[in-house]
């Protein structure tokens, strides 16, 4: 079985359309026996979505997961759009809405969730206390905006080289999940979790996960903005309960634009690196 995958083809950016055109087109004349897009397609709001969807020209099971992105709206509720109205949409289009329908051929399974993250990706170096994290806001961002003088009243616990970081996530701006991170994770990792049990017959599973579940796919250290931004990367605990799963031995992956390799235990992870400006694609031979 062959699978196609790609992830963050942003559709709904202009700077990042064309490419994402491109690489569809590239998909098509490829071929395969299965479509997989982990995440990123496009923001809620808008027809970018279907339109996206639209370009592939697939003849096999087409397969979707959600990504932060698919998140982003200026209406008052994300998580309704994420449980109710994005699975109608891609359904109607002709999609399988992975979160919730695993895909099964002979003794193979392909599952899918879009993962969370828990600030535990935070590098320690950069001193910044979790009430930031949780506001997605950096103490020297946090204080450019009076609305956020709250996080600054305890200043002793922020040091100076944590007030000049200057840096946001925007799902802070765009995402509104009337729950924690915390809680918001732990409820998919409880669907990851059930998904996996009920797969323990087949041979092998692929797990497409959109936010990275181990340490070995991030990016290497950089600037102490993009070292801010590692927090909301994904969980650890994604890849321990991955783990905990023996006959899961693919895992892929997008998220980070940045594509990387790595074998933990018996799983083979794979962060597929599409960015803004630079899309990928991989191929799965599933033997």
């Amino acid at each position: 079985m062959r699978v196609l995958v790609t992830a963050d083809l942003h559709y709904n950016h202009s700077r990042s359309r064309a490419a994402a055109a491109q690489l569809i087109q590239q998909m098509n004349a490829t071929g395969g026996d299965v479509l997989l897009v982990v995440g990123d397609t496009a923001a809620a709001d808008g027809p970018e979505l279907e339109q996206c969807l639209s370009l592939f020209r697939f003849g096999g099971p087409k397969l979707f997961v959600a990504g932060n992105h698919e998140l982003w709206t200026r209406r008052p509720d994300s998580y309704a759009i994420f449980t109710d109205e994005l699975p109608q949409r891609v359904r109607d289009f002709g999609w399988r809405w992975l979160q919730d329908d695993p895909f099964v051929s002979g003794d193979v399974a392909i599952v899918g969730n879009i993962g969370w993250y828990d600030y535990a990706f935070a590098p320690g170096g950069l001193d910044i206390p979790r009430r930031f994290y949780e506001q997605k806001i950096s103490p020297g961002a946090a204080e450019r905006c009076p609305e956020l003088a709250a996080l600054l009243e305890d200043i002793e616990d922020v040091p100076p080289a944590a007030r000049k970081i200057v840096a946001r996530w925007n799902d802070g701006k765009f995402v509104r999940l009337h729950r924690s991170d915390d809680a918001f994770l732990e409820e998919l990792l409880g669907q990851l979790r059930q998904q996996l049990s009920r797969m323990s017959e087949y041979r092998q599973v692929i797990a497409a996960v959109h936010h990275v579940p181990f340490r070995q796919l991030l990016p290497p250290a950089g600037g102490a903005q993009w070292d801010f931004a590692k927090a909301y990367l994904g969980s650890p605990r994604i890849g321990e309960l991955l783990l905990q799963f023996s006959n899961v031995r693919h895992v892929v992956c997008g998220h980070s634009h940045f594509a990387a390799q790595a074998d933990v235990e018996h799983i083979r992870a794979i962060n597929i690196g599409s960015g803004y400006r630079h899309k990928a694609f991989l191929t799965l031979d599933i033997d």
